[in-house]
């Protein structure tokens, strides 16, 4: 399949989204038709991506001075500590502000590096090459950086255009079954908040790009990032309409909080957990009509990804869960906000419930 190129075009910058495979031969390439141009160029490296793909990387870069930043990407370590480490290289190797930080590697790294890009030298060259499908389709697009702290999941960050993103499908290939699974939840999440054709066409062919078959995983994240395209073009700085990306995201982040950023549930999980029951929630408050909830229901069991909330977490977690979803950045009052479905592709802004109710819901869901 061809190369896909879309075009970002917010009021910080403008930049380009390539999408193929064996893009990072074309790297050099790639930069100078950006007119990306730079003397010094650090790679924050994520340590899962396959070396022999990295050291490809390096030798299609231009003859510059690079070096290399190997990271342990996790939530753990998504924190000030390792964004201090990147600055320090930056200022230690003498990096100006036109010169370059790549990030290679997933969701984790590009957040990570993308924060340090931002407040170096108040901001230096960025450009993203996510390694994963969930990165690929969400994470590397529109701007969003960020590191957790002991309050919440991206409580400290900015927003950080890179100038170039280049997904290489050539990278998930080498990932395992679980983060395929983890990057579908935020396409499925995609099509949920804005397309039912193309919800209906994940329903039909979920099998096929969950096995990274072509052309449908092409397809699959180019309608993703389009999605997300329109989304941050209109608003950049999630002051209004931006806000429908968090679909599912409230419940998935307090999970992951209240787990402490366990193994046991990475993001892409909480996320497909949190899609459930924004669901249910939906329709529970008669908004979602009860067709279109066994619609979605149906499509997480048909295609085993349903994750049964108990499973995951303790109800002992519940008063925390609730805590962190009150502590969400996203909300402006003493309620807590959540973005529900009207109908698949037709999401509602700007709804907001006591407490208690959620308590309840989340009550009913972890126990009974």
């Amino acid at each position: 399949m061809s190369t896909i190129k879309l075009q970002i075009n917010t009021k910080s910058n403008r930049y380009p989204i390539f999408i193929g495979s064996k893009l990072i031969t074309k790297l050099s390439k790639l930069l100078k038709n950006c007119s990306i141009k730079f003397t010094k160029c650090l790679l924050v490296v994520d340590n899962k991506v396959p070396k022999n793909l990295v050291n490809k990387i390096i030798k299609s870069l231009p003859k510059k001075q690079t070096v290399v930043y190997n990271f342990k990407a996790s939530e753990l370590n998504k924190n000030q500590i390792n964004v201090n480490k990147i600055l320090a290289i930056l200022l230690k190797k003498n990096f100006h502000r036109n010169d370059c930080l790549i990030s290679i590697g997933g969701g984790i790294t590009g957040d990570v590096s993308g924060f340090a890009s931002s407040i170096f030298k108040r901001g230096i060259k960025f450009v993203n090459i996510p390694t994963t499908l969930l990165a690929q389709v969400d994470s590397s697009i529109g701007g969003k950086t960020g590191i957790n702290s002991i309050h919440g999941k991206n409580s400290i960050g900015s927003f950080y255009q890179p100038s170039l993103v280049i997904s290489d499908t050539i990278f998930l290939k080498t990932l395992p079954k679980r983060e395929i699974v983890c990057g579908y939840g935020e396409i499925l999440k995609h099509s949920l908040i804005a397309n039912k054709k193309f919800f209906l066409f994940l329903n039909k062919n979920a099998a096929k790009i969950l096995n990274l078959k072509s052309p449908f995983i092409e397809k699959s994240i180019h309608e993703s990032c389009l999605i997300k395209k329109r989304v941050i073009e209109k608003d950049e700085k999630e002051k209004n309409l931006r806000k429908i990306l968090n679909f599912g995201h409230t419940f998935a982040h307090a999970y992951e909080a209240a787990l402490q950023y366990s193994k046991k549930l990475n993001h892409g999980e909480a996320v497909i957990l949190g899609i459930m029951n924004a669901s249910k929630f939906s329709f529970k408050n008669n908004l979602l009509s009860k067709t279109e909830f066994e619609l979605i229901k149906n499509h997480l069991t048909q295609f085993k990804l349903l994750i049964k909330l108990k499973k995951k977490i303790p109800s002992s977690k519940l008063n925390h869960i609730v805590s962190f979803m009150k502590k969400d950045k996203k909300n402006n009052s003493k309620k807590i906000n959540l973005i529900l479905l009207k109908k698949i592709g037709k999401p509602i802004l700007k709804l907001s419930f006591e407490n208690k109710k959620i308590h309840s819901f989340l009550k009913s869901e972890l126990i009974n």
